[in-house]
């Protein structure tokens, strides 16, 4: 195993790593959005990584993510909220005023 090979190997780990660090931010946005649905009163009806960029938070490199979801308050109008999240921390969730039944 020369230089060359350990490097590629290091590197595709680099990416497997990021990978499976990305698909655990999109499971804790999934329960988070779930949970604010279900204490809120509403219809969680869909929900999709908007943008994801490396930025920094409290000082350490991490993956800035903004998911957008489709929600309903009364089983007929759906609205658009969106979800902001550092890591796997939660910084807001932003959602415009809405019709409840």
């Amino acid at each position: 195993m020369n230089l060359f090979d350990l490097t590629l190997f290091l590197v595709i780990l680099l990416v497997v790593l990021q990978f499976w660090r990305m698909r655990a931010i999109t499971e804790k946005a999934n329960q988070h959005l779930a949970q604010y649905c279900d204490q809120h009163g509403l219809q969680l009806i869909s929900n999709a990584r908007h943008k994801t960029r490396l930025g920094s938070y409290r000082g350490k490199l991490d993956w800035q993510s903004c998911f957008v979801f489709e929600f309903s308050g009364n089983g007929e109008n759906s609205y658009q909220g969106t979800l902001t999240m550092a890591g796997k921390h939660i910084l807001k969730v932003d959602t415009p005023a809405y019709r409840v039944d």
